[in-house]
C-alpha cells in the first residue's frame, strides 16, 4: 500500500514538472491517464477561476451587478461553443497525427486550425460588441442592469479573438500531449487575473474605478498574458508542436477536414449553451434573487465541473493518439477507466453540494432570497453527479476519435427535445417556478449519459477517420 501510494504522489510530481517527451500509447493506462489528467484538471479549474473570481467581486456591487454578469455568461456562452468546437477538431487531428508519429502534420493542422479560430473570431466578437445592450435586452436584462452591464458585455465581447485563440492553443497542447503548457499559461492568466480584478472594479491604487467593466478588463488583461506566453512556446520550440513561419499559409485541404469536424463539435456545443441560455431566460422571469442565486450556483458547479472536464479531455487525447497508433482497444480501455476516475471524484464533490449548498452560495452573496435560490440550484444539480461523470468522459471520447456527430445528435435530443421543454413545463404548468428549470438539469444529463454509454458500446467511433 505504501509503494503504491509513493508511485502514485511520484506520478502526480512528474506530471505536474512535465520534462521529457512521453509516448502515451505505451505503458499502463492508468499511469497514462494520471500523467495527463494531472495537468488538464488544472487547467480547467484555472480556466473556471475566471468566472468564480469575476462573480466573488462583482457580486458584491449587488443583484443588477451579478445577474449583469450571469446573462453575459449566457451570451457568451454561445463564443465559448463555438470555440471549444474548433478546439475539438484540434485536439482530434493533432492528437491522430502525434500517434502516427507525424509531428509535421500536427504542426500544420495546429497553423490552419489559429487561421480559422482568427477568422471565426472576428466574425462573431465584432458584431457582438456593436450590439451589446441589445443582446441584454433580448436576454430580459431590466433597466438597472442594462445600464450597469453594457459596457461589461461590450468590451467581453470584444475580446473574442483573444479567447478563441487562448482556447485553440491549449487545445494544440492538450492534442499533443503537452498538457503541462496549457496548465502553466494559465497558472500565469490567473495570477494576473486575480490580482487585477478588485483593482479595475474597485478602484483601488492608481486604477480607475470602472464597476462591472472592471471585470472584463482584468479577465482581458489576463488572457492576452496567456496567449503572448502560448505563442512565445509554439514559435520557440519548446513543445512537441513547433509551428514555424512556413506553416501559417493556408492549406485549403487541411482546413476542409478541420472545419468539417469542428463544425459539427461547435453545433455539438452550441446545443447544450443554447439551451443553457433558455433556462437562463426561463429563469430571469421569476426575478433578480432567482437569477443572481442561479448565476452563483452555475458558477460554482462549473468550477467543480472544468476538473471533471480535464479528465475527460484527458480521455480524448489518449483515444485520439491510441488510434492514430493503431491501438483501438487501448483507446477504448483508456475512456472507460478515466470514466470510474470521474465518477469517484464528482460522487464525493456531489455530496459536498448536498450538505453544505447554502454555505458555498453565501460566499458570494449575503442577500437571503439569492442564497435560497442558489442553494436550492446547487442541491437539485448534485443528484445528477454520478451520471455527468461518465457523460461527460463518452462524449470527449467520440470527441477525440474525431467522431463529433454522435455526440452532437445525443446533445440534440436530450437538449432541446427533453430539457428545455421539460425545464418549461415544469417551470410554468407545474408551478414549480425557478425549481421547474433547476430540476430539468439533472434530469436531461441523467439520460444524455446513458444513451452515450450505450452508443459507446457499439464501437462504431473506431473506425473514423480524419
Amino acid at each position: 500500500m505504501a509503494a503504491g501510494v509513493t508511485t502514485f504522489w511520484t506520478d502526480v510530481r512528474e506530471a505536474l514538472a512535465g520534462g521529457p517527451e512521453r509516448d502515451y500509447t505505451q505503458g499502463p493506462v492508468g499511469r497514462a491517464i494520471l500523467l495527463l489528467a494531472v495537468p488538464m484538471v488544472l487547467e480547467m479549474a484555472l480556466e473556471s477561476l475566471f468566472a468564480v473570481v469575476d462573480i466573488f467581486w462583482v457580486a458584491r456591487l449587488g443583484r443588477s451587478a451579478a445577474a449583469a454578469v450571469g446573462l453575459t455568461e449566457s451570451i457568451e456562452t454561445i463564443v465559448y461553443a463555438i470555440a471549444t468546437g474548433i478546439s475539438v477538431g484540434t485536439t482530434a487531428m493533432v492528437a491522430r497525427r502525434i500517434g502516427e508519429k507525424d509531428h509535421e502534420g500536427a504542426a500544420v493542422a495546429a497553423a490552419q486550425a489559429l487561421i480559422l479560430g482568427v477568422v471565426v473570431a472576428v466574425a462573431i466578437g465584432v458584431p457582438g460588441a456593436f450590439f451589446a445592450r441589445e443582446l441584454l435586452e433580448l436576454m430580459g436584462a431590466d433597466p438597472q442592469t442594462l445600464a450597469i452591464g453594457t459596457a461589461y458585455t461590450r468590451i467581453v465581447q470584444s475580446a473574442t479573438p483573444i479567447l478563441l485563440v487562448l482556447f485553440l492553443l491549449n487545445a494544440i497542447f492538450r492534442g499533443a500531449g503537452d498538457a503541462v503548457i496549457a496548465m502553466r499559461v494559465l497558472w500565469v492568466a490567473n495570477f494576473v487575473n486575480l490580482a487585477l480584478d478588485p483593482c479595475f472594479i474597485y478602484g483601488w491604487g492608481p486604477f480607475p474605478k470602472l464597476g462591472v467593466a472592471g471585470a472584463a478588463v482584468a479577465t482581458t488583461i489576463g488572457r492576452s498574458v496567456g496567449v503572448c506566453l502560448q505563442i512565445y512556446t509554439l514559435f520557440h520550440d519548446h513543445s512537441r508542436v513547433k509551428i514555424c513561419r512556413q506553416h501559417l499559409r493556408i492549406e485549403p485541404a487541411i482546413i476542409r477536414r478541420l472545419a468539417k469536424v469542428s463544425f459539427t463539435g461547435m453545433i455539438q456545443y452550441i446545443i447544450p449553451t443554447g439551451s443553457w441560455t433558455a433556462l437562463m431566460r426561463f429563469t430571469s422571469t421569476f426575478g433578480s434573487a432567482a437569477l443572481a442565486g442561479y448565476t452563483i450556483a452555475i458558477r460554482i458547479v462549473v468550477f467543480s465541473i472544468l476538473p471533471s472536464w480535464g479528465m475527460s479531455n484527458a480521455a480524448a487525447t489518449l483515444v485520439g493518439q491510441n488510434l492514430g497508433a493503431g491501438q483501438p482497444e487501448r483507446a477504448e480501455v483508456s475512456a472507460w477507466r478515466t470514466g470510474l476516475y470521474n465518477m469517484a471524484f464528482l460522487g464525493c464533490l456531489g455530496l459536498v453540494f448536498l450538505l453544505f449548498p447554502t454555505e458555498l452560495v453565501g460566499l458570494f452573496s449575503a442577500d437571503e432570497a439569492v442564497r435560497q435560490a442558489g442553494a436550492e440550484c446547487l442541491r437539485i444539480m448534485s443528484y445528477g453527479y454520478l451520471f455527468y461523470a461518465y457523460g461527460m468522459v463518452m462524449s470527449q471520447s467520440f470527441n477525440g476519435a474525431g467522431d463529433t456527430a454522435t455526440p452532437t445528435w445525443i446533445n440534440l435530443v436530450c437538449y432541446w427535445c427533453l430539457q428545455i421543454p421539460l425545464a418549461w413545463f415544469l417551470a410554468f404548468r407545474m408551478g414549480l417556478d425557478e425549481r421547474g428549470v433547476f430540476w430539468a438539469i439533472p434530469a436531461a444529463e441523467s439520460v444524455l449519459a446513458v444513451v452515450a454509454i450505450l452508443l459507446f458500446r457499439q464501437g462504431r467511433w473506431k473506425l473514423q477517420r480524419i
